[in-house]
């Protein structure tokens, strides 16, 4: 979008501030705001953040030891005019995604730089596309007393209780309305199966875009259960007995505008270059759980059972299955895939960024897929996980930060100073919240993711 043109949108909206956001490697949504009046003066670079702000956990505002970034440098936001939007919920507000600038260059720390570059790997090496959509749970609140830990959910229900449709309509509609005013296309809703637990899932997109939407959803939700003085959380695991919240990844390939995701022709239904794919993501899966299930509280929704994805294992319409296919209504085609191992702790630009290239590491390898899981993995015996190449996923983010410290292709993809930044945050979260209750994980996470 040309400067004149999102300048004279500006002016015509009356709105205040533009927000200028990035999310860090802790998962937290962040932004600076500029004043309109100074904005056409400031349009190519609106804010600066220190360097140090990527060394920041999800505990505190402080820098990770071992990240290699201080308070010396500063990073300066870019913002992607393509992806402009208003916040109809706030109107004194618009908001755009941005890029991290150092020296007038992208800076290798950058988050969605990270995912630019897969998105090309994948464009150059294969003329691939890639298209995908995070689709979301949250439990909705009433606003109590929480520093006293009493949480009231909007409802009690069971999972895709019509009349629990009912509790909050009007947070809803202007849920829906405010996403579809952000060219979120809404697709589906239904109260989830936790006490207050809700799920709107939105159409898919190019890659970039779905992360895009998925910082804009998420600040979207907040936001409007804010306004009603509610208040939404997507907290992995809120409750001990109560569902979790996972935020699942859609994806599908693309090519000459074609989706190549499924074939006709296959029996497995799927194309060569997907199960290619697939097997890529199932290979580093255990490396990738640091980066799609990034926080301490996230391991205790991976559970067997859970249909959360707890073994690396793919099957059709499998909910047990870390990697589910999903059929066509006719059980004949395919378009798509899902990845369950995943949720809204996440950095939406490393998680998709880290599954691309596992998925191309297959594609460029030629991985062989194993034979699909038409049950519970979660029933089998040892010997028939280890008969069918399942391995039950990291217990914890230890586990999983190990397992990514030991791969080197995701390794080599994040680059020396991403790497090093966002490992040492997550490490500084993993020795500073193991030893956490879900009592003391609750009182901090709740209202951060």
């Amino acid at each position: 979008m040309q400067k004149k043109d999102v300048i004279s949108r500006i002016e015509k909206s009356g709105i205040e501030f533009l927000r200028v956001l990035w999310c860090d490697n802790a998962g937290i949504i962040r932004s600076k705001a500029i004043h309109v009046s100074i904005l056409p003066d400031n349009f190519d670079y609106p804010v600066g953040i220190s360097e140090a702000q990527q060394s920041v956990p999800v505990m505190y505002d402080g820098v990770s030891e071992g990240a290699g970034l201080g308070p010396v440098g500063e990073v300066y936001l870019k913002p992607d005019w393509n992806s402009f939007v208003f916040l109809p919920y706030n109107h004194i507000f618009a908001a755009v995604p941005s890029d991290m600038y150092k020296n007038g260059a992208p800076w290798p720390c950058c988050p969605r730089n990270f995912l630019k570059k897969a998105v090309s790997e994948a464009s150059k090496k294969f003329e691939f596309e890639i298209n995908a959509a995070f689709e979301n749970e949250f439990y909705l609140f009433n606003n109590t007393d929480f520093n006293n830990d009493k949480l009231v959910p909007v409802d009690d229900s069971l999972f895709a209780m019509a009349s629990a449709m009912d509790a909050c309509p009007q947070v809803i509609d202007e849920i829906t309305k405010s996403l579809r005013h952000q060219n979120m296309g809404v697709e589906r809703y239904y109260p989830e199966s936790g006490p207050g637990q809700q799920e709107i899932s939105i159409k898919y997109a190019n890659a970039l875009t779905a992360a895009d939407n998925q910082i804009l959803f998420r600040q979207t939700i907040t936001g409007v259960a804010q306004k009603h003085n509610m208040t939404a959380s997507f907290m992995p695991k809120i409750f001990e007995n109560t569902a979790g919240s996972g935020c699942h990844l859609h994806l599908s390939l693309f090519k000459n505008s074609k989706n190549i995701s499924g074939s006709n022709n296959n029996p497995t239904k799927l194309s060569d270059t997907m199960q290619y794919f697939m097997a890529g993501i199932l290979k580093h899966l255990p490396a990738l759980c640091a980066v799609t299930v990034p926080s301490v509280n996230s391991y205790r929704r991976i559970q067997p059972h859970f249909w959360s994805g707890a073994y690396s294992c793919w099957g059709y319409d499998n909910r047990e299955a870390a990697l589910r296919v999903i059929t066509a209504p006719d059980g004949k085609s395919v378009s798509h895939i899902e990845l369950k191992t995943s949720d809204a702790a996440a950095n939406p630009y490393l998680a998709l960024g880290a599954v691309i290239y596992a998925g191309l590491d297959g594609i460029n390898n030629k991985m062989r897929l194993n034979e699909p899981v038409a049950v519970d993995p979660g029933n089998l015996s040892e010997k028939e996980l280890q008969d069918n190449g399942i391995k039950r996923l990291p217990l914890n983010l230890g586990a999983a930060l190990e397992e990514l410290r030991n791969d080197d292709i995701l390794k080599n993809a994040f680059g020396k100073e991403l790497f090093e930044a966002y490992t040492a945050v997550k490490n500084n979260e993993w020795n500073s919240m193991k030893d956490y209750t879900i009592e003391l994980e609750r009182k901090m996470l709740l209202k951060r993711f």
